[in-house]
């Protein structure tokens, strides 16, 4: 062990002088005083390791690894790793503990067939805020996330946070102008309106994870693959769903269910180019860059078909480099989705379309999933559900234009 090697070494050393003394020479001396140092500060060194070693493992032990700050970090678990060219002893180091592939395999056995995920990598129940059995491996929840934010066509638009739920934050009402002056005179100094203030909660997003009995024999990496696949899917409709028509109650509260500005408002009885015409007209024009088109396919189409006064079709259908359709309306980009009812089929007093800057949604969410199996008991059917934590709001009205379905006088 170096720590006795070093204890050896020095009280040869002072032997050595204690028995010699004044025979010493000066360059003797000197040698010895900066091997000396050398070896307390190595003996410093290891000691202290030592200490962290043991304070990581009783923090481990107790579920309470902390960074240097003070602050949580990811659950840990000690790994012998031993050098590339096998040379010198092995050396333990922390790693994130659902990185490990054995975590990774354990997970697979609890999705496909319910084994139980073993104690070492469970968490406390009574500290959860969700019925979550198993936390998402970590390579796999960073591949979730990534497909989140790219995949969904509403959903990668909008402003994404990460503030905790409770916590109120303020949001500008106006934006600053800036003014002409002469030489030598400033100008009066604006203050930005933070009036408004918006407060995220804690809404529950499930959705049914579609893994059945057929996986037992896939290799792990394809089952992660199918396991991101279905997630992205269900998460991706439902948070966009939310973001366009949420209600606010139990869930993120939606474009459409926001009161837009005074005199901002369409009504139309029926698709016209006049609609168009007047949404332009009441989008501030301090929000003109950014504000896009929001509608049902039905919906476009209608307008799609629509002239002006020169018999020219007032749509465009575009398709970019990748073969997509890109659709616009008077040159405005518009994104046609599911998630808003076709104005054939709207009530009355009801959105069908709006002009908004999606950056002034914020989508707040930690990406903290995990995943649930139970029985349920009315199909005996085991199902696996994946579960997240999200909430939303529209921080910003200015560039919200309504588009609403009123009946014919």
């Amino acid at each position: 062990m170096r720590l006795k090697e070093i204890e050896l070494r020095l009280a040869a050393i002072k032997k050595d002088v204690e028995e010699r003394g004044a025979q010493l020479t000066a360059e003797e001396l000197a040698k010895y005083e900066k091997e000396v140092k050398d070896l307390q500060e190595e003996r410093t060194a290891i000691i202290q390791q030592q200490e962290q070693r043991t304070s990581l493992l009783a923090a481990i032990a107790a579920g309470e690894v902390t960074d240097a700050n003070g602050n949580p970090t990811a659950p840990t678990v000690l790994r012998s790793i031993k050098p590339a060219d096998g040379s010198g002893a092995e050396q333990r180091t922390a790693v994130n503990k659902y990185e490990t592939m054995e975590y990774r395999k354990a997970f697979m056995e609890y999705v496909t067939r319910g084994v139980t995920i073993p104690k070492e990598y469970r968490q406390d129940a009574v500290s959860q805020t969700t019925d979550v059995g198993a936390v998402i491996p970590t390579n796999v929840l960073n591949q979730i996330i990534t497909k989140l934010e790219s995949v969904g066509n509403i959903l990668a638009k909008v402003t994404r946070t990460a503030y905790k739920g409770g916590v109120t934050i303020p949001k500008s009402t106006v934006k600053p102008v800036a003014t002409w002056t002469t030489q030598g005179k400033g100008s009066d100094k604006q203050k930005q309106d933070t009036s408004g203030t918006v407060t995220f909660a804690y809404h529950k997003l499930r959705c049914t994870v579609a893994v059945s009995l057929e996986v037992d024999t896939m290799a792990i990496t394809a089952f992660e693959n199918l396991l991101i696949n279905n997630i992205v899917e269900a998460m991706t409709k439902a948070l966009e769903q939310a973001i366009i028509s949420g209600t606010g109650v139990g869930q993120p509260k939606g474009i459409t269910a926001e009161t837009a500005d005074a005199g901002q408002t369409v009504e139309t009885a029926k698709p016209a180019y006049a609609d168009l015409i007047a949404a332009e007209g009441n989008l501030p024009v301090a929000y003109e860059k950014g504000a896009e088109w929001c509608m049902s396919k039905k919906t476009y189409m209608n307008y799609y078909g629509l002239t002006d006064s020169n018999g020219q079709p007032i749509g465009r259908i575009n398709y970019g480099l990748a073969g997509k359709p890109e659709y616009t309306l008077l040159g405005r980009p518009v994104n046609v989705c599911d998630y808003l009812p076709s104005f054939a089929n709207a009530e009355n007093n009801s959105i069908v379309g709006f002009l908004f800057n999606f950056k002034d949604y914020v989508l707040n969410t930690n990406y903290a999933m995990g995943v649930k199996k139970y029985e349920d008991n009315d199909t005996d059917d085991m199902v696996t559900k994946g579960i997240m934590l999200a909430d939303g709001k529209v921080v910003d009205t200015g560039s919200y234009v309504p588009l609403k379905k009123v009946q014919a006088v």
